[in-house]
């Protein structure tokens, strides 16, 4: 009940879609901040091995260009190879079809 010097009254229902509502969002948050944690680890990680002396050579961004266009060389292929079974599956699926319809007329 609103008065004066009060709010207006809140319901049982509307307080548990609220504590819902704030359960879902600190689990969101949660979420972000373990994402956000792991990547500053990565991060920080990279750094200690370059500093430290025992990384890798930093000019791996060309292998790293390499690998990206050897990984999308092989999606193409694939996709390829598949368009090829499909047209091989449909000849096939053809030939059956007039090897049945022959086999039917010299009967």
């Amino acid at each position: 009940m609103a008065g004066p010097d009060r709010g207006p009254a809140v319901s049982r229902t509307s307080l548990q879609a609220d504590l819902l509502a704030a359960d879902a969002r600190t689990a969101r948050l949660a979420a972000q901040v373990r994402r956000l944690e792991a990547r500053l680890s990565e991060v920080l990680g990279e750094q200690v091995w370059r500093e430290s002396g025992i990384g890798g050579p930093e000019d791996t961004e060309p292998l790293k260009a390499r690998i990206t266009t050897l990984e999308q060389q092989v999606i193409d292929l694939e996709l390829k190879r598949q368009e090829r079974d499909d047209d091989l599956a449909a000849a096939r699926a053809a030939n059956r079809e007039l090897m049945a319809q022959l086999n039917r007329h010299t009967d």
